[in-house]
C-alpha cells in the first residue's frame, strides 16, 4: 500500500492523541497533567529557562504558560528566581524534582508500549525519518 502524504500525517496525529491520551491517565495518579510533567521534564534539562523558553517547549503561549508556572509554584513543584533585569528563571524544586521522576516511569512505560510492535531498526528509522521531516530544532 502506498503512503500518501496526508495518510502519513494523519497517523502521526493518531498516534500523537493516542499517547497524550495514554500519558494523561498514566500521570494522574501523581497529579499532573501532561503539560505539567512536561515542564519538569524540561526543567530538568534546562534549569533556569525563562517563561519564554518554557512556554514553547511546552507549546503553550507565555500567558498561558505563566498562569500554570504561577499554580505549580503554588504547589511547590518550581521555584521562580529573579534574573537579570525583569527576567524571571525558573528550577525544580526537590518534590518537582521527584515527581518528574516518577512522571518518567510512566511515560517510559506508555511509549514503550506503543511502540512494541517495532524492532530496534525500525524505531531507529522512524526516529531518523522523523529528524529529516522536521529539521533542527528551533527551540535549541
Amino acid at each position: 500500500m502506498k503512503h500518501q502524504p496526508a495518510d502519513v500525517a494523519l497517523a502521526v496525529k493518531r498516534l500523537q492523541y493516542r499517547h497524550h491520551r495514554a500519558l494523561s491517565r498514566a500521570l494522574a495518579p501523581l497529579g499532573l497533567s501532561l503539560v505539567q510533567w512536561d515542564t519538569l521534564r524540561h526543567l530538568h534539562r534546562q534549569p533556569d529557562a525563562s517563561l519564554h523558553d518554557l512556554a514553547m517547549l511546552t507549546f503553550q503561549t507565555d500567558q498561558s504558560f505563566g498562569s500554570l508556572a504561577t499554580r505549580m509554584a503554588e504547589r511547590g513543584l518550581i521555584e521562580r528566581i529573579p534574573g537579570p533585569g525583569r527576567a524571571v528563571k525558573h528550577r525544580l524544586t526537590t518534590k518537582g524534582e521527584q515527581l518528574r521522576a516518577e512522571g518518567q516511569k510512566a511515560v517510559n512505560d506508555v511509549v514503550k508500549s506503543s511502540f512494541h510492535p517495532l524492532s530496534a531498526a525500525q524505531l531507529q528509522q522512524l526516529g531518523d525519518l522523523l529528524d529529516i521531516t522536521l529539521g533542527p530544532d528551533p527551540t535549541t
